[in-house]
């Protein structure tokens, strides 16, 4: 995929992965759409592009919202904008055990990491195909390859990522269109810090794991090369990624292993 002059919407581009990718993506962009929800870290993340002379269109969107989805995607493309990538990074994860958390903590979960981000690229997608092809990304986890402790409703909703747009990529590649799924292991953001815990309570600190992962001009620079090289899965991290391989090829470990996380 050659970045040059082309128009890019990146989703939770206020914080994290998505602000990184973002400010790596200016780089070759001529004009990128910016959402999320974080008003004040939006505007930083907007200016930041302006100063490197690329246009820059901010809007405030919840992925929980599914009318605000479609009304948004309904306004950028009523103004003749033509979106040759969309790169979802909008996310929220959970801190707390399957037994006690209530169904509307997993409803919420889903509700913004699957359908959201569904939602959005049903609203874009026809448009792609009649402009010829284009290319979408999407966030999954390393936990959405497998479960883990105290992430029951982020692992499935990550899991539902990989199964809903591995079919859209069947479905389109016909029609020019680029799918890869990333799936960062440890990479120093702030979702454990808004994840949520069983009282629907952001969880408040970053884990000990995380802080020890890489940053996030690093894992923008990865996400990057892996788009350029329209990689279908593209693993973003450091050693953490060595566990694709255990549960992989040896499932035994992989339990064994998991039963022994720290509780939160």
């Amino acid at each position: 995929m050659d970045f040059s002059g082309k128009t890019f919407w990146i989703t939770g581009a206020a914080s994290g992965m998505g602000k990184a990718v973002s400010m790596e993506l200016a780089k070759y962009a001529r004009r990128l759409i910016i959402t999320d929800r974080d008003k004040e870290g939006l505007g930083e993340t907007a200016a930041s592009i302006s100063e490197m002379g690329v246009t820059v269109h901010s809007y405030m969107l919840d992925m929980a919202e599914t009318e605000s989805i479609n009304d948004l995607a309904t306004k950028v493309l009523a103004e003749g904008i033509s979106i040759d990538g969309l790169y979802q990074f909008a996310g929220i994860s959970q801190r707390s055990l399957v037994a006690e958390t209530p169904l509307k903590n997993d409803r919420r979960i889903m509700e913004i990491n699957f359908f959201g981000v569904v939602a959005l690229a049903k609203a874009i997608l026809p448009s792609m195909i009649a402009n010829g092809g284009g290319q979408m990304a999407v966030t999954s986890s390393l936990v959405g390859k497998f479960g883990f402790p105290y992430r029951s409703a982020y692992s499935a909703s990550k899991h539902a990522l990989h199964g809903f747009f591995e079919s859209l990529l069947a479905e389109n590649s016909k029609n020019n269109i680029k799918v890869s799924i990333l799936i960062p292991g440890r990479v120093q953001t702030n979702i454990s810090r808004f994840a949520i815990d069983k009282d629907g309570r952001e969880y408040g600190k970053m884990d000990p794991g995380q802080a020890d992962g890489i940053t996030v001009e690093k894992a923008a620079i990865q996400i990057v090369n892996g788009l350029r090289k329209e990689k279908k899965e593209i693993k973003v991290g450091g050693r953490e990624l060595l566990m694709l391989q255990i549960r992989r090829f040896f499932p035994a470990l992989y339990y064994r292993l998991a039963t022994k996380i720290k509780p939160v």
